[in-house]
């Protein structure tokens, strides 16, 4: 697999962390984006809270999470296939991707940790549609949600 440019890098998290305000609303901030890999985190703040009797995180905020980290997955894999282009043109190619399916399993409660961590992965990119696999983790490493998302790409 190659390396992304710190170009692509820089502007993918900008895509993610400015561009779309919803994002800057949750605190998403990217950590990593390698072609077959991408992770990210939130830090825990009252907004967050679903149930106020336990300071769990809510619901939503997992499954908008794990949405968000399987389309910054097919973002990545798109710029991977496309290498040949520079990173300018390869960041336009994002104006169209879509969710067209997403399934969250919840495991465990969020519960009042300091911070939470994703990751998602491609696990097929076709010409139209991409399927990812998502996961969501705990401060202490639990895993606390997985999902599976459709994309479309095209």
């Amino acid at each position: 697999m190659p390396d992304f440019e710190p170009e692509f890098i820089a502007g993918l998290t900008d895509i993610f962390e400015e561009r779309i305000v919803f994002h800057q609303l949750l605190g998403l901030k990217v950590h990593s984006v390698r072609p077959d890999e991408v992770a990210a985190r939130i830090d825990m703040k009252p907004e967050l809270v679903g149930y106020y009797g336990h300071q769990r995180l809510h619901g939503g905020v997992i499954s908008a999470s794990l949405d968000a980290m399987g389309g910054l997955a097919v973002m990545a894999a798109i710029g991977a296939r496309h290498m040949d282009e520079s990173p300018a043109q390869r960041l336009q190619r994002f104006a169209r991707l879509g969710t067209i399916d997403l399934r969250v399993d919840y495991l465990r409660p969020g519960v009042a940790s300091d911070h939470f961590t994703m990751r998602a992965e491609v696990l097929r990119l076709g010409s139209r549609v991409a399927s990812t696999r998502m996961e969501f983790f705990g401060a202490d490493g639990a895993l606390l949600s997985v999902g599976a998302a459709a994309y479309i790409v095209a």
